[in-house]
């Protein structure tokens, strides 16, 4: 039987020299072998969970109805779907369904309007009772949230319902509108989900994230994905970051002395890839087979439950020290997964007080964005630089979008 699934190991330099201890990095891709259309993809249960709380007056809530409005014409009649909105208080627009009756749907969300406070986790408990009613091993499950402010005292509970969803096998796609939300509570709920969370600056962009979030969802075969890293004796794992469909720390699990695993969740029509740094013991002239990469998978839709696929991974060493050579795509993503460090550790440090070392790792970062043609990122790392090493703070916006952006530049310039 064909796998389903294509895995793929690059270096970042090979040859290597011989005879010394050394870093190198590999590049580990898994992706569909063949991307679904909208027609054959398997069916996905879509839920909604709306902030309308007073602070969405104006253009947020009418782009938010726009928004909702097109994802519902992009729904199959296989799929099912659920709107809920919540303020202080809540409301089930949509009781899930399924999308055989786009007009009556699109007329539900006319009567979207701003109300009252936030509390999350209200809109959360309810998402998640509504995506119960359909919810089976066949299905793709997505958990879209968007908000726009704080949400008071219940974070606890918005945490443990995320960790709810995951078990469900429901990642959270957590989006935050403008500046006044907690970015570090959306980015909880979706590493608890195995989701992901995002920034939208401007209200006239919710539609977009939207689409693309949907669009993901409808391109998913491959789900509770995990790699299992099997490595030569003296490698040393020194981390693992995910570098598709974005940059994030995964950290990993040490299996034995020489086993680490991670888990990639969903892969959607893009695939997903993983950058793993290691330390490599020294070797004499030859190929040595470094390590062996296994991905093991569920592909529901077609009737695939605990499917593994496995490649050797070999690495040869010279003599010469002069015959390395470099793999400029991977070299590439090393240098923006070093910018994504740098950033996070710039942000952590200013948050405690450290202005030297926030602002000395800032400028770090915007050197390397300045290399990769990053320039409008470079300038706002160099200004919140500046801002912090005369008395001031970063300002939330700003925080936001480096947070955010710094995550994404490993995405293709036509998924942005």
């Amino acid at each position: 039987m064909t796998e389903p699934v294509l895995l793929s190991a690059s270096w970042s330099r090979e040859p290597v020299p011989a005879g010394a201890a050394q870093v190198n990095y590999v590049l580990i891709a898994a992706r569909p072998a063949a991307v679904p259309t909208t027609v054959d993809a398997p069916p996905v249960n879509f839920c909604l969970v709306l902030d309308r709380s007073g602070s969405m007056a104006g253009p947020k809530i009418q782009n938010l109805k726009l928004a909702v409005s097109e994802v519902i014409t992009a729904l199959r009649p296989q799929d099912v779907v659920s709107v809920v909105l919540f303020d202080d208080t809540l409301q089930v627009l949509v009781p899930a369904r399924q999308a055989d009756d786009i007009p009556a749907l699109q007329n539900a969300v006319e009567r979207i309007a701003e109300q009252g406070g936030t509390a999350m986790s209200l809109g959360l408990e309810a998402g998640l009772a509504e995506l119960q009613k359909f919810q089976t091993p066949g299905m793709i499950g997505r958990l879209l949230l968007l908000t726009d402010g704080q949400t008071w005292g219940d974070e606890e509970k918005c945490r443990d319902l995320a960790t709810q969803l995951g078990a469900l096998g429901v990642p959270i796609t957590a989006l935050g509108l403008g500046d006044e939300w907690n970015e570090v509570l959306l980015d909880d709920l979706a590493e608890k989900s195995g989701g992901q969370s995002d920034y939208i600056a401007d209200p006239d962009q919710i539609g977009a994230y939207f689409q693309q979030t949907l669009q993901s969802a409808q391109t998913t075969t491959i789900q509770n994905a995990r790699l299992l890293l099997r490595l030569l004796p003296g490698v040393t794992p020194r981390a693992v970051y995910r570098v598709q469909p974005s940059i994030a720390n995964l950290g990993y699990k040490p299996i034995g002395e020489r086993e680490v695993t991670v888990s990639l969740g969903e892969i959607a029509g893009d695939g997903a890839s993983v950058l793993v740094d290691l330390m490599l013991p020294d070797r004499e002239a030859g190929t040595y087979r470094i390590a062996q990469a296994e991905l093991q998978y569920d592909a529901p839709a077609l009737s695939i439950a605990g499917g593994k696929i496995k490649i050797d991974i070999p690495l040869s060493f010279s003599a010469d020290a002069k015959a390395s050579v470099v793999n400029p795509p991977i070299m590439n993503t090393v240098e923006k997964v070093t910018a994504f460090k740098l950033q996070t550790r710039a942000l952590s440090e200013a948050e405690v007080g450290n202005v030297s070392g926030a602002t000395q790792k800032l400028r770090a970062a915007a050197t390397r964005l300045l290399d990769l043609g990053e320039t409008e990122l470079a300038q706002t790392m160099e200004q919140s630089a500046t801002q912090l090493e005369s008395g001031g703070q970063i300002n939330a916006a700003d925080q936001k979008a480096m947070r955010y952006a710094t995550r994404k530049l490993t995405q293709r310039i036509d998924e942005e």
